[in-house]
């Protein structure tokens, strides 16, 4: 499957073919096309895909009697599209040739990590020993972000005559890449128009139907040997077709180059014209390959991570798909993080919470990309204090769902394909995800030491989601605390008690210890700003000192529940029935969407103590034990290693994993605890887009959030690796199955630091530079000094 630099598939199986299409999509942090056969328009099979970041449309659908909107990320006409079908001098035409023809007799797929280049190879032979053999290498350049390439080989075995090609640029696509989605509108694009320019480009334009994004396609067709075209323009599209000769010795390319351009780019201009104006002067491929590759030899560079044997490649592959995602062209786009990539229309391409299992990396690798990502929720934070407002609250409560305009996107209903029924979707209750926008405002700050931007923009949302917190709590004078009510956890299985009329759970652990968290940090942001900044903002917020006062009591004073000497999920946790697990496991195998399985039955999680990912252990992989001993401490609660061990035993065994994120998680803690079961959920983690664990998600959008975290459990989960003011802190622990590894980093000022872990050592190499040296602080608190140039090895 996998060889050092390649991922790849040595042969077509239908049944997992929309996985291969996601797991070899590429993009460059602008836009991406699914690994999709150029041969095939979408079917039962097949799903062609490109997606442009922050490119969202609104419709209305009608579901089981209910009007709803969704805005989801579009689906844009599809550019890769290349018919044909032989055309031998000694007979017939032949059918039009795909991977599904009966002729194929081979197919094999490789993804070049190192370049970005995508290879299909295909081998027809018809029942005349006519043998066809094609071959597409395709690239979304990612040094020029509005360009993608298309090269396809033809070469005859036991025949001459013609190969008929028809390069299509396809308008009529609609969004249908989600099964569960069926009922909903999908038809995105209006306005089409299309044409033909000069130099062999056709190209099309239209837009979405709101908010109005005009779209430009451009696509230059370029055949060897030369041939003119038959030129058609459809309603919704373009076919040029040609007749290329082929023989045993001969051999035919078609080059199809495209340009995409948006009326949200900048500068301002006509996007057809711009368009084609790009397809017409761009390089002939073999350049546009070469400088392709150039501009990921740079990425690599700078975000190295080398892990020997097969957990690498999977770790490299992730790293890819990270950095397609997200590069550096999306510092330039008003862009978050969707949690499936720009690799499918799962969850309609929705920002999530997943940035704060992103962020770490891009904030070690690429501060530039992290600041831009905290910058999308920064523009968004006028459309989070509303939605507090209107909520009746006050500050910045940012959405469960985010996607253009910062509105809550989160569906009404969501329907369970199990029982076939849709029910209300109650998951926009979880209001935690502020505390992770606010968490990734302040360890951006920490990690990078940006204190600018902290000050600024930072600090404008942090204040604003403490200050929804500190408005969102009630007292309750029986325990002489505050509480939280009526909102969802991270396990999202519970969003009511049982037989309860209204949604929401009270007192959610992770909710309230992160809230407190938020509160307590807005306090030292006001205490470290300067004079002028801080009366600004305290002027611009209304923030007297009552209001502050206020903010110092419920920071210290918010409910955590406990029973049986763990940290109960929400109140009345353990109140909860126990589940028969073994029973559920015997009857139904894979249980990880118990949530679908009990409803089908008649039944509700709600009423059991299950859980579908971490929730209450989000605490230990957000907070190393000092700082969230301390963060309970505060609260005046008392947590050590003993309680906080028997929190993570008691979790492990009630949790079904219905999440990528669940298995990410867990083996995080287990890895810093030196658990016997951290390898098993990190292997599950690193498994569950490249073997689909959650049957069938991944052809639809991979999952980012875990891809990414991945890659962070290696660098900083087992590294116990810090980057803040004091300097690089690390705290190996060792993980029998990963002994080694290597990456760089940023860190103190200085960029391509390398670390390098052996077992039992730690070695630190700082690049030469004027810069003065990188202090390593070691467990236990020792302080080391590693100079510009040199290299210096521990034993932590």
């Amino acid at each position: 499957m996998t060889n050092g630099w390649s991922w790849g598939y040595d042969r077509y199986e239908r049944d997992r073919e929309r996985l291969v299409e996601a797991l070899c999509t590429l993009g460059n942090g602008r836009f991406a096309t699914r690994g999709s056969a150029p041969e095939c328009t979408a079917d039962a099979t097949h799903y062609p895909g490109t997606y442009l970041a922050g490119g969202y449309d609104r419709r209305a659908s009608v579901v089981d009697g209910r009007r709803v909107e969704n805005e989801d990320l579009v689906n844009l006409p599809n550019w890769t599209l290349l018919r044909y079908r032989c055309r031998p001098d000694d007979g017939p035409p032949g059918d039009w040739l795909t991977p599904d023809s009966e002729d194929l007799r081979h197919c094999d797929v490789r993804l070049d990590l190192r370049g970005g280049v995508l290879t299909r190879h295909l081998l027809y032979l018809d029942d005349h020993g006519r043998g066809l053999r094609v071959s597409h290498l395709r690239i979304v350049h990612m040094g020029d972000a509005g360009l993608a390439a298309q090269c396809t080989v033809f070469r005859a075995y036991g025949w001459s005559g013609a190969v008929e090609v028809a390069s299509v640029l396809d308008g009529a696509v609609v969004n249908a890449g989600v099964e569960r989605y069926r009922h909903l509108e999908g038809r995105h694009l209006a306005d089409h128009r299309a044409g033909f320019g000069p130099e062999g480009v056709a190209w099309l334009t239209c837009r979405t139907a709101d908010p109005g994004l005009g779209l430009a396609l451009a696509v230059r067709t370029v055949t060897r040997p030369a041939g003119p075209a038959h030129e058609v323009a459809t309603r919704a599209g373009t076919v040029q077709t040609y007749r290329l000769p082929v023989g045993p010795r001969r051999s035919a390319t078609v080059v199809k180059t495209l340009a995409l351009r948006t009326t949200t780019d900048r500068p301002a201009g006509d996007p057809r014209q711009a368009a084609c104006g790009e397809a017409a002067d761009a390089p002939p491929f073999s350049r546009l390959v070469a400088t392709h590759r150039a501009a990921w030899r740079r990425l690599w560079q700078q975000g190295e991570l080398h892990v020997p044997g097969e957990a690498g490649r999977v770790l490299r592959l992730h790293l890819f798909h990270l950095l397609q995602t997200l590069s550096p062209h999306t510092a330039e786009l008003d862009v978050g993080v969707p949690a499936r990539g720009l690799h499918g229309e799962a969850y309609r391409g929705h920002v999530f919470w997943d940035e704060l299992f992103v962020l770490p990396y891009l904030s070690l690798h690429f501060p530039e990309v992290a600041r831009s990502v905290l910058g999308y929720r920064h523009r968004r934070l006028p459309a989070a204090c509303e939605a507090a407002r209107r909520a009746g609250g006050a500050g910045a409560m940012y959405p469960w769902q985010s996607a253009s305009s910062g509105r809550e996107e989160t569906q009404e209903l969501h329907l369970n394909p199990r029982s076939g029924r849709w029910l209300p979707d109650h998951s926009r209750l979880q209001r935690h995800v502020g505390s992770a926008v606010a968490y990734n405002v302040w360890r951006y700050a920490e990690t990078t030491g940006d204190r600018g931007f902290l000050h600024s923009a930072g600090a404008e949302m942090l204040l604003g989601i403490a200050r929804y917190w500190a408005g969102a709590v009630a007292f309750d004078p029986s325990l002489r605390r505050y509480r939280i009510p009526g909102v969802v956890g991270p396990d999202e299985y519970h969003d009511a008690y049982p037989d309860a009329t209204g949604p929401g759970i009270d007192d959610n652990a992770y909710t309230n210890a992160t809230a407190a968290w938020v509160i307590a940090r807005g306090l030292d942001l006001l205490g470290e700003l300067p004079d002028a900044r801080r009366a600004e903002l305290r002027e611009g917020l209304l923030l007297d000192d009552a209001e502050l006062d206020r903010w110092e009591d419920v920071s210290r004073r918010l409910f955590v529940p406990f029973h049986q000497g763990v940290v109960s999920q929400f109140r009345g946790y353990g109140d909860l029935a126990e589940l028969d697990w073994e029973a559920y496991r015997a009857r139904y195998g894979d249980i990880r969407r118990l949530d679908r399985i009990l409803e089908a039955e008649g039944d509700t999680v709600n009423r059991y103590q299950a859980s579908k990912q971490a929730d209450t252990l989000m605490l230990g992989y957000l907070f190393g034990p000092e700082e969230l001993y301390g963060l309970f401490a505060r609260l005046g609660y008392r947590l050590d290693d003993e309680t906080w061990r028997a929190t993570v035993s008691y979790y492990l065994r009630r949790t079904c994993h219905g999440s990528t994120l669940s298995s990410l998680v867990h083996g995080w803690v287990l890895a810093r605890q030196k658990g016997p079961d951290a390898w098993r959920y990190c292997e599950e983690a690193l498994l569950a887009d490249v073997a689909d664990v959650q049957g069938g998600t991944t052809g639809e959008g991979i999952h980012l959030g875990a891809m990414a975290g991945t890659i962070d459990l290696v660098e900083r989960g087992i590294t116990g690796l810090e980057a803040g003011p004091e300097g690089l802190k690390v705290a190996p622990v060792a993980l029998r199955e990963l002994p080694r590894f290597a990456f760089t980093l940023c860190a103190g000022g200085h960029r391509g630091v390398r670390v390098r872990v052996l077992p039992g050592r730690l070695g630190v190499r700082v690049p030469a530079s004027p810069q003065g040296p990188l202090t390593v602080v070691l467990p236990g608190g020792r302080r080391l000094a590693v100079a510009p140039g040199e290299e210096r090895w521990f034993r932590p």
